[in-house]
């Protein structure tokens, strides 16, 4: 186009490009020179960056990416990082294995790696059923609280963590069993009706006088055994404390009595032949840690 032939805008007085869309007009302004200055220093530096550093797109006829004359490889950094962070882990783990809770407590290092590690390995293998953080689900234990059914010390919880509950390859396992008083015909079905009733009693729930009258001599005879007379648990047997508020499967009259129709005797893995000995502990540790443990 000649300068006789050029399309001046007549509002802005700037030459057009001839384009023109729905009667726009496109201008023809020239691109802003910080634009331009900044778009040649990037062409610049990927090309310095693909000379030093590995690039990923192959020049024409190289056949493979460029190779960099640095020689430098992200996933031999991150190899060796990574053999680092295990050294360093190895050296505290070995002192962590040693160290009784007082030991971990007072020592702040310590104490930080083991709730880190801890934190890291519960949500690999334990957050699934106990849930983030440990709040617990309905049939698996909230740990977040300070209601155990067994031993809440650190020794107490890595000895379950380790050998789990009623896991049958593991001798040492924690071991309780409930009875299904109604599924096996101990009990008959007003009677576990009535002993539904009793349990709610405990907590001051159930409206139902007679049935709590009528039950009291069964809960003497079938589950004072275990749960105490005054219904308060024992936890060297793991028997629950019917006195309190926390239920494992519900605390609702349905729930009571499908309990004493089928009982539960639910299953927790043996992790000793899982987990590394300071992986163990470390994870007793952030368990313990999350109620204030014992």
């Amino acid at each position: 186009m000649t300068d006789e032939t050029k399309d001046i805008d007549k509002h802005s007085g700037v030459e057009t490009t001839g384009h023109s869309w729905d009667g726009i007009k496109e201008l023809n302004n020239p691109l802003p020179r910080w634009w331009l200055y900044v778009w040649y220093m990037t062409i610049a530096w990927a090309v310095v960056y693909m000379i030093l550093m590995p690039a990923i797109p192959a020049l024409p006829g190289m056949g493979t990416n460029t190779k960099g004359v640095r020689g430098h490889s992200d996933r031999v950094e991150v190899a060796k990082a990574v053999a680092d962070l295990q050294s360093a882990r190895d050296a505290q783990s070995v002192v962590l294995l040693d160290a009784n809770l007082e030991t971990i407590e007072t020592d702040r290092t310590l104490q930080q790696f083991a709730l880190a590690m801890g934190e890291s390995a519960f949500g690999d293998n334990c957050a699934t059923c106990h849930g983030a953080g440990g709040r617990g689900a309905i049939g698996y234990p909230a740990l977040a609280d300070d209601v155990w059914l067994w031993d809440g010390s650190l020794d107490g919880i890595e000895y379950t963590i380790r050998h789990g509950i009623r896991h049958d390859a593991d001798d040492a396992t924690r071991f309780s069993a409930m009875p299904a008083f109604g599924r096996d015909g101990l009990l008959t079905g007003s009677q576990v009706d009535d002993l539904a009733q009793y349990v709610l009693s405990l907590t001051d729930r159930s409206d139902d006088a007679e049935a709590v009258s009528r039950a009291a001599p069964i809960f003497q005879q079938q589950c004072a055994t275990c749960h105490g007379v005054d219904g308060t648990g024992d936890r060297a047997q793991g028997a629950p404390n019917l006195t309190d508020a926390e239920w494992l499967y519900g605390g609702r009259e349905e729930n009571i009595r499908a309990t004493i129709y089928n009982a539960r005797n639910s299953h927790m893995p043996a992790w000793d032949d899982r987990l590394d000995d300071a992986t163990i502990k470390a994870i007793a540790v952030y368990v313990h840690s999350l109620s204030g443990g014992e």
